[in-house]
């Protein structure tokens, strides 16, 4: 069955659409929201290119799809045919391009097109019972072909950003610290120089009062 169903945009890993009734069934749901998220955002800085790709998850699986500047992503139960699911995906990509293609890039906030729900849910029914004859029908169309689209493991595909995301918090801390070393660095040399010239600064202050003293009382 069809658990889950999100719609992002690649570009910033912007949240456009989501189905509102999904998860409901699954103690986990958060957890696997999130792995989502953490999915958008990788593709959204360029990290696991593959415009189709399934991803294993624990009893899950996901799988999206890739058009232009959106990403269609849905999790099914492992047992559910791969086929159906990507021509789940099909038909969801065909309609919010129909209805929404024009107001992607300007999209300014999260879940901008929530009403494309309303599809969602017909369209998820329409898929669950994997043995209508419509579906049947899917399933032995051999025009639609999903041998080729490659399957992966989520830890596998989420690991590829979190170690470049660890490179880069790295670096940025470094660059942080080197900087602090080198604030600390400037201190302890105006430090040095006060300790240097201090002594030379009072004997003159020193010299010179008792110059100007002197000569007051001539």
């Amino acid at each position: 069955m069809v658990k889950l169903t999100m719609i992002a945009r690649i570009v910033d890993g912007l949240p456009l659409a989501e189905g509102l009734d999904d998860c409901r069934d699954i103690p986990d749901a958060d957890f696997y929201k999130q792995q989502v998220k953490s999915l958008f955002k990788n593709l959204a800085t360029g990290h696991n290119g593959p415009s189709r790709m399934s991803i294993e998850t624990g009893p899950y699986m996901f799988h999206y799809v890739i058009e232009g500047r959106v990403c269609y992503l849905t999790m099914c139960d492992r047992s559910y045919p791969k086929k159906l699911a990507f021509q789940y995906l099909e038909d969801l990509k065909n309609e919010f391009e129909r209805v929404n293609g024009s107001q992607i890039e300007t999209a300014a906030r999260p879940y901008a097109f929530i009403k494309f729900d309303t599809f969602i849910q017909k369209t998820k029914k329409l898929y669950q019972d994997t043995r209508t004859q419509r579906n049947i029908a899917k399933l032995n169309d051999e025009l639609y072909e999903v041998h080729q689209i490659m399957t992966r493991n989520v830890q596998e595909v989420l690991g590829v950003g979190e170690k470049l995301d660890q490179v880069s918090q790295m670096s940025s801390r470094l660059t942080s610290e080197s900087r602090v070393y080198a604030d600390k660095a400037r201190d302890l040399n105006r430090q040095a120089l006060i300790r240097k010239w201090a002594p030379v600064a009072v004997v003159l202050g020193v010299v010179f009062l008792l110059f100007w003293v002197r000569k007051k009382l001539w």
